[in-house]
């Protein structure tokens, strides 16, 4: 179990277990437009869920997840957690749940499968999480276009190198970036992640940075920690 200041994550069950890249997407995502309703694309543990739920008073957080371990899991940790009454996991792809959409989202956010690779490992549940064949970026695109509230934030990380494809194919949707920052493990290293923000209003200036995780193995930055803290018991 991975315990945070004001909840735990079980992850038993999944292949997918908590890892920086949902805390980072679960802490940055903006939520300065006090979104009514959420959903979490690829729930996973339901950690990015849980976050935003601690995060902020949105009455309505969805959660989709396809893997029926990782939805059970997902459940679990909902139930469990301060904020059951306002979370609620549904156990399908996202080609079925946006067949039939009922609701409009203030906000949206994935942390994607993401190697386009074409290596497996042994594990079919963890190609799964990890694949980008499992969620298409132009579904999640469709998507995300589909059920955005017309004010709303669309959310997600992505390898570095993905970023200029992703940009480019949210814009055929008329999704626009408002905020890039760009994630590097340490400072000499390449930068490994784009957190990105987009909405339906293109804005004249991007809101872009860039973040460094650790100095030195398990040394973190003072930015890192201001954004994170929250969250981890050694913050």
């Amino acid at each position: 179990m991975f315990k945070f200041k004001q909840f735990s994550v079980k992850q038993d069950k999944t292949a997918m277990k908590v890892g920086t890249d949902g805390v980072l997407l679960g802490s940055w995502t903006p939520i300065r437009h006090n979104p009514f309703s959420i959903l979490d694309i690829g729930a996973g543990t339901g950690i990015i869920a849980l976050m935003l739920a601690q995060r902020c008073n949105a009455e309505q957080i969805d959660a989709l997840e396809i893997d029926e371990d990782a939805y059970e899991q997902a459940v679990e940790n909902f139930e469990a957690s301060p904020w059951g009454d306002r979370l609620f996991c549904f156990h399908a792809g996202l080609d079925e749940f946006i067949d039939e959409p009922e609701d409009e989202y203030d906000l949206i956010v994935s942390n994607p499968p993401f190697y386009a690779e074409n290596y497996k490992t042994e594990s079919e549940q963890r190609d799964l999480a990890r694949f980008q064949d499992a969620m298409p970026f132009e579904e999640l695109v469709e998507a995300a276009d589909l059920l955005l509230s017309e004010n709303g934030i669309f959310a997600l990380i992505l390898p570095f190198k993905e970023e200029e494809k992703f940009i480019a194919l949210a814009k055929e949707a008329e999704l626009y970036p408002l905020k890039i920052t760009r994630v590097k493990g340490n400072p000499k290293s390449e930068i490994k992640r784009s957190l990105l923000a987009f909405s339906r209003n293109e804005v004249s200036e991007i809101e872009t940075d860039e973040l460094v995780i650790e100095i030195d193995r398990h040394i973190y930055t003072p930015e890192y920690i201001e954004l994170t803290k929250d969250f981890y018991l050694k913050f």
